[in-house]
């Protein structure tokens, strides 16, 4: 029988109540639809873990970071458990979120429109592509 899992949608709702301010600024502009109709959710479970944000049409993760993930070796196992799973995975940094939010919200319609090389590895930016990424058009 299908339907949520408690503990799952428990530990959901406890990091979505303990956003950090960047998380918060960026679902103001990525709830009810208000990039290109896209879609998302906060909190997506995926596995042992939990994305920041997900657009399921186009399955892309969005995940937002301090400092502590810098050259973080979890990410890089997590990012790669996203991306065996068929999700994409786009990630930013918290201060570029506050400070520089427009940009934000073209890198993430870019890479919805699969308009992004398939992996970037930039000191404020990474994205690696799900193996699908370029062949569906959403």
């Amino acid at each position: 029988m299908r339907g949520p899992v408690i503990e799952t949608t428990k530990r959901a709702r406890r990091l979505r109540q303990s956003d950090n301010d960047a998380e918060s600024a960026l679902w103001i502009e990525l709830r009810g639809r208000q990039l290109n109709g896209y879609k998302f959710v906060r909190q997506f479970p995926l596995g042992p873990y939990f994305a920041d944000f997900a657009c399921r049409e186009c399955r892309l993760v969005v995940e937002v970071d301090g400092s502590q993930h810098a050259d973080s070796d979890h990410d890089r196992v997590r990012d790669r458990f996203m991306v065996s799973s068929g999700w994409s995975v786009l990630r930013f940094w918290n201060v570029d979120v506050l400070r520089d939010r427009e940009s934000v919200l073209d890198t993430i319609l870019a890479a919805m429109e699969q308009r992004l090389e398939r992996t970037i590895d930039a000191p404020d930016l990474r994205f690696i592509a799900a193996e699908d990424y370029g062949e569906i058009f959403p």
